[in-house]
């Protein structure tokens, strides 16, 4: 394949990735594994999916960064979760390396189903803005954040769908809080699931700078647009939820006849 196109692609995939994360949010990075196969044209479903989590690390380390500043991160909770669900990564991701490619995709298509349908509730924005770790907490966080990593690990995804309503349920905190301390183990679980796929030779990293250059402008144009998504935020979000269905609908077609 043409190098110009494949890095031309990639930069433009991870240009909508970051659009879409700052306009929604959660949910945005699952596409970048579709994209890696089916626009940019990585030809094995490991290498994609070892490539896309590595991007999200970066993305989300980022996003963390503006939501420190703002004082929305919970870090004691955000801590623990994702110090238990790093083992938990780990394993999830060992696993996928032992499954066929093409059967991997199709678990992947599930997850992405799940991402869609997971969009289209309704979010909650009750909780408790001063909530504080105490040893209740962490015994409910540490379970909690071993599965989601485990999964976020296996599917090979940011794993914020997941994160966000485990944090509110084991805290009581807050969907802002929680959403922004959500970014503590999607860059812990995308680095360690990058990580582990890049210690057997599963990483494309000029693929990875392409589309980490592409997410920079992306993010950019995100929150330039974000203003005016923000009046029709609903329609819009159901809109996003609607085409990552249709996409998985898609990428199960695809791994079913390939």
């Amino acid at each position: 394949m043409d190098p110009l196109w494949t890095y031309g692609a990639a930069a433009l995939s991870g240009a909508v990735v970051a659009m879409l994360l700052a306009l929604f949010g959660g949910g945005g990075s699952v596409l970048a594994t579709p994209l890696l196969l089916y626009f940019v044209g990585v030809r094995d479903p490991h290498v994609a999916i070892g490539t896309s989590a590595a991007a999200v690390a970066v993305n989300a380390a980022m996003g963390l960064t503006a939501q420190a500043r703002a004082g929305r991160v919970k870090w004691p909770c955000a801590l623990v979760f994702g110090g238990a669900g790093l083992a938990g990564t780990l394993t999830g991701a060992h696993i996928a390396k032992q499954v066929d490619g093409q059967a991997l995709i199709l678990w992947f298509a599930l997850a992405m189903a799940l991402v869609g349908l997971s969009m289209l509730r309704k979010p909650r924005s009750e909780g408790d803005p001063g909530v504080h770790i105490d040893p209740s907490r962490t015994m409910r966080l540490a379970p909690i954040g071993l599965i989601t990593g485990l999964a976020a690990g296996f599917f090979g995804i940011g794993g914020g769908f997941l994160i966000v309503p485990g944090l509110m349920a084991a805290t009581g905190m807050t969907l802002a809080h929680a959403a922004a301390s959500s970014l503590v183990s999607v860059t812990l679980f995308g680095a360690a699931t990058s990580a582990s796929y890049a210690a057997s030779g599963l990483v494309d990293w000029p693929v990875f700078l392409a589309l980490i250059a592409g997410g920079a402008a992306g993010a950019i144009g995100g929150a330039r647009l974000s203003p005016l998504f923000a009046a029709r935020a609903p329609m819009a979000r159901k809109a996003f939820a609607a085409m990552i269905l249709v996409t998985a609908a898609y990428v199960a077609w695809r791994a079913s006849a390939g």
